[in-house]
């Protein structure tokens, strides 16, 4: 349920991340607790685990699919176990653990409360793998050995990696496993020692047990989320499977997409309408649709782009009007945070987490030469920032505090924004509205990378690191690419680049405008970046790829309901 929710973000004086909780108003959310056959609240026990521990089941109902949400905050539960449910992403690794018991064996409980019957399990990270071993308990209780009961799990369960982070692995101390296992095994008829092995990374075998690790021993299908990802994650895991090549490594890829309807502007999508026929939202993974792009006039295409740029910065403007009212807050915050950002100024949009590989202060490195980039006479540029640090990331708080910091320095004429609290809305309205899409992580850190798909698909070109979904996408034609020089000194090496491509070809396209203020050029780049990535980089595409490649293989031969388990 997460009722506390993530972070809501505020933004000191000094340019510190200060973390305020913002609690779910649950009676006008529209969530909707499930109730028993006798109209009671729907109430699970988490099985076996000691002591107790119970969860609530509530639904949303997301178009044609249910959701369905645990909460530990209830009556039943002492007052430790209530805060389970509380946050997300929490820092605590045993408030972790109990949390991923809840989600996993918990889960499969309140399946089978609800009647739902499944053929197959689709685990997405290895926060959701102790859903395996419920269902592996449930058929040794039905009289078959461990052996048996797990393989006949892992034949029916795909599991997908996301990251090749370290950090974004979950790996627990065996202290706390023995805490919260140890009633556990012996129901699957396994010691305490075979218990920890399903969890050992034979590359660290001390470090403790490895949430994904287990995932990919427990699955008989396993799949990376872009090319590039399933060749690291390959190289990652290697030593599960010591007998074969890394290349024979059984981690296959599908590259993530992002759902068209919900990331289509109105305006754009009224545009598409007019051009590609009102039905191609229904067709929009065929790639042939997209070559009627073309016919779109360039300045009506601009156009509608230059207002959707008008609506982004009004909205930040009147964000910043809204908390001037309503906290009265240092003016010095509000000045970094785009009230003097301009509509007719090429504008950069860099939004994502605060982690450091995502490199949010590669642009910084040389600021004098910024300086001279931004506040040009003639061709000036305006960057936006947005993005939270996690709430224990002090290091990336460091980094965010440094973008602050800059923003609220004079000599860049208010060039520079940050944009605090950053969350789906106002993602919105940054990949609708900004002119450049800008997303430098450190390679190969980036498993594929979703907001330059959402900025492409309307007309926004990226400027990116080639890593993740990049790779596959860039073709010379519909952004810029930078990063190829993998140098001890990278940074240096890519800030150079990076400034590089802003000086010589990304600033002179954008002011290279006609008698009417149309920049053609640009505008051919805003179509290629449509025509290339609409159709290949959607969820229609990759849920195709999903059931081909993956679901039915995995499917029993007597299909059911397959069950999606993710954490946030």
């Amino acid at each position: 349920m997460y009722p506390e929710g993530y972070i809501k973000q505020r933004i000191s004086s000094d340019g510190w991340q200060i973390d305020e909780d913002e609690p779910v108003d649950r009676e006008n959310a529209p969530i909707y607790r499930i109730l028993d056959d006798n109209g009671n609240r729907l109430v699970v026990q988490i099985p076996v685990i000691e002591p107790p521990m119970f969860v609530e089941v509530c639904k949303v109902q997301i178009g044609r699919v249910p959701l369905y949400l645990l909460d530990t905050d209830i009556e039943f539960n002492d007052p430790w176990n209530r805060s389970i449910t509380s946050h997300l992403y929490l820092g605590n690794p045993e408030q972790r653990l109990r949390q991923e018991i809840v989600l996993g064996l918990g889960g499969v409980q309140v399946l089978n409360k609800l009647g739902v019957h499944y053929s197959s399990f689709h685990l997405n990270e290895g926060h959701t793998v102790f859903a395996v071993l419920e269902r592996v308990r449930e058929n040794v209780e039905k009289g078959l050995n461990f052996d048996e009961a797990f393989e006949q799990v892992r034949a029916s369960t795909l599991f997908t990696t996301h990251t090749p982070v370290g950090a974004g692995h979950d790996v627990f101390p065996f202290s706390l496993i023995d805490k919260y296992f140890s009633s556990y095994w012996s129901s699957l008829g396994l010691s305490r020692d075979g218990f920890f092995q399903l969890g050992v990374n034979p590359k660290q075998p001390k470090s403790g047990f490895n949430m994904t690790a287990f995932g990919l021993k427990a699955s008989s299908y396993h799949n990376g989320v872009s090319k590039r990802h399933g060749q690291v994650a390959r190289q990652m895991w290697q030593s599960l499977w010591p007998d074969v090549s890394e290349e024979a490594v059984p981690i296959d890829y599908i590259t993530n997409g992002v759902h068209v309807p919900t990331w289509i502007e109105p305006r754009m999508k009224a545009l598409f309408d007019n051009y590609l026929g009102i039905n191609w939202i229904n067709e929009h993974d065929d790639q042939s649709l997209w070559k009627l792009i073309d016919k779109i006039p360039n300045k009506e295409l601009w156009m509608t782009h230059f207002w959707l740029k008008n609506k982004l910065i009004l909205r930040i403007m009147e964000r910043a009007r809204q908390r001037w009212m309503d906290e009265t807050p240092d003016p010095r915050v509000l000045l970094a945070s785009g009230v003097f950002l301009d509509p007719t100024v090429l504008t950069i949009g860099f939004a994502r987490r605060f982690a450091t590989y995502k490199r949010a202060t590669l642009i910084l490195r040389d600021i004098k030469r910024l300086q001279t980039i931004l506040n040009d006479r003639w061709r000036p540029v305006q960057i936006i920032f947005a993005g939270k640090a996690h709430p224990a990331d002090n290091e990336g708080k460091r980094i965010l505090q440094q973008v602050f910091n800059v923003a609220k320095d004079p000599t860049f004429g208010g060039r520079i924004a940050f944009i605090e609290d950053y969350d789906e809305q106002l993602a919105q309205y940054m990949v609708h509205g900004v002119d450049v899409w800008l997303n430098n992580p450190l390679p190969p850190l980036e498993a594929c990378g979703t907001s330059g798909m959402k900025s492409s698909l309307n007309g926004v070109p990226n400027l990116s690191i080639l890593d993740g979904w990049w790779i596959e996408g860039f073709n010379g034609k519909n952004g810029w690419a930078f990063g190829k020089n993998d140098s001890k000194q990278r940074d240096i090496s890519d800030s150079e680049e990076l400034y590089k491509i802003l000086e010589q070809q990304i600033v002179p396209l954008y002011y290279n405008q006609n008698e009417d203020g149309i920049p053609i050029e640009w505008v051919k780049v805003m179509k290629q970046a449509i025509m290339s990535t609409a159709h290949v980089f959607s969820t229609r595409r990759m849920m195709k790829e999903y059931i081909q490649n993956f679901y039915k293989h995995v499917l029993a031969s007597k299909l059911n309901t397959s069950i999606l388990i993710n954490e946030g």
